[in-house]
């Protein structure tokens, strides 16, 4: 068991912590990253927190071939849910000094 005054201590270390944390979630939140495919015939846009803002489908493509048009998007997505990743992985791994923890 620790002595009280470093218990003490280490609780006020967890609450600034945990305070630091909602805050970096809040910023997380207001950020946007954007992912594109196809030489940038699509694009989409989505928060830090993983929420999908908006698709942009370049008009000349959508006649041409649907399941082409699909692929895009699916790729564009993926590579802005990567970005996002990163960017929680910065804004998040100076708080927690690296530590992966589970759903943050």
């Amino acid at each position: 068991m620790l002595p009280k005054g470093n218990m003490q201590a280490l609780m006020k270390q967890a609450q600034q912590m945990q305070k630091q944390m909602e805050s970096a979630q809040k910023e997380l939140e207001s950020r946007e990253v954007s992912g594109s495919a196809g030489g940038g015939m699509v694009t989409v846009t989505a928060t830090g927190k993983k929420v999908l803002r908006s698709v942009k489908i370049a008009p000349e493509i959508l006649a041409e071939d649907p399941e082409m048009v699909e692929d895009l998007i699916v790729a564009a997505v993926n590579q802005a849910m990567q970005k996002v990743d990163e960017l929680t992985q910065d804004t998040l791994g100076s708080i927690t000094g690296g530590l992966n923890l589970p759903g943050f």
